[in-house]
């Protein structure tokens, strides 16, 4: 593989992803994890990622990321606009992060009232513009990569919450692997809110369906409902209807 193949390669998982282990590309690759090293440094210089230890993480995880910056934007507008019809009035709604989440957000509809519990510092600041929302945010120690709180604290605060609907935003999704991701807390925050909450609404751009990380967050079968930009009756999702998760 040429070196420009292999930083777009690097580019288009950092971005599908948003965030790539060193390691992970150098197998997925079959070069050594000197050469994705040189690779991720050269491209953070031309600011298109950023560099962090033992991989780099996309530039939509910075906070103040304009549309332009955000991978797949319209898809997850998409995305966002159809979660928005499950929620009602009176909820109380458990949301992990990611820009998928924000997209959410931030089109909701300013009459609701409900309650928004989040670990993600982003999404708070979204749901604490909104006129008639409660916003309970989850602390704990702050993931600087994933901007979102994660430790043993946490997963004792979401344990004693029992939401209406629980939001997660997905890393990667297939038939058998289940959901996965590559950061061991977030991992653990998601599984935890996948087990408390009634209702478990997974948010995924057709990118990463069918596709798989090293860390297992759950079983397909443990989620209710995917929302993905395609139309539900698409042959791509129809593995996951089989095992009767409700396709939005």
């Amino acid at each position: 593989m040429l070196k420009k193949e292999r930083q777009a390669y690097i580019l288009h998982q950092v971005n599908l992803h948003n965030k790539v282990l060193s390691s992970h590309l150098s197998e997925q690759m079959g070069v050594s994890e000197d050469t994705i090293r040189r690779d991720l440094a050269e491209l953070a210089k031309e600011g298109k990622m950023l560099k962090v230890h033992g991989g780099a993480l996309s530039n939509s995880f910075h906070q103040g990321a304009v549309a332009q910056d955000v991978y797949a934007i319209e898809e997850k507008r998409i995305i966002a606009t159809k979660a928005v019809e499950l929620i009602r009035d009176g909820m109380f709604v458990l949301t992990t992060g990611g820009t998928t989440i924000l997209q959410l957000a931030r089109i909701l509809p300013p009459e609701l009232r409900a309650t928004f519990v989040t670990v993600s510092l982003p999404a708070a600041f979204e749901y604490a513009n909104h006129p008639n929302i409660e916003v309970i945010v989850i602390g704990d120690k702050l993931s600087k990569n994933s901007k979102i709180t994660v430790g043993g604290e946490a997963i004792a605060k979401i344990r004693d919450i029992r939401a209406d609907l629980c939001f997660i935003g997905v890393n990667a999704i297939d038939v058998q692997a289940g959901l996965t991701d590559n950061d061991w807390e977030v991992v653990q925050v998601k599984k935890t809110m996948v087990s408390t909450a009634k209702k478990v609404v997974a948010m995924c751009i057709s990118e990463k369906v069918n596709t798989a990380e090293h860390l297992k967050v759950c079983n397909v079968e443990d989620i209710d409902i995917l929302i993905t930009e395609l139309q539900p009756k698409s042959k791509k999702l129809q593995p996951y209807s089989s095992k009767g998760i409700k396709i939005l």
